[in-house]
């Protein structure tokens, strides 16, 4: 399968945007895929943190995480998106929240 010129999809999304903003196309929704269940405890491992570092890290407690982690309860909601995240990116946290230094 050949891919279009450049122009030519330039000008595809041109004209589904303007459809889009006079009413006549509705573009299609693009929705994040978040899991039914995640294992907290390998997302943990590969963070390389104790539980009580891991559970400070992701503004959760300590019993919540253990609890997630062996099974009792299971996270929900924006924890498990950021779970979620984490998974394919350990260090989001950081690299999102830390305060870049003047430099």
């Amino acid at each position: 399968m050949s891919r279009k010129p450049l122009g030519e999809r330039v000008m595809n999304a041109a004209r589904q945007a303007r459809d889009h903003a006079r009413g006549k196309k509705a573009l299609k929704e693009h929705l994040p895929v978040i899991p039914d269940e995640i294992d907290v405890a390998a997302i943990r491992a590969k963070a390389q943190l104790s539980q009580a570092k891991f559970a400070q890290r992701i503004g959760v407690s300590a019993a919540t995480l253990k609890n997630w982690e062996q099974g009792h309860r299971k996270p929900s909601g924006p924890s498990l998106v950021l779970l979620a995240l984490l998974r394919e990116n350990p260090r989001i946290v950081e690299e999102t929240l830390t305060p870049e230094t003047a430099g």
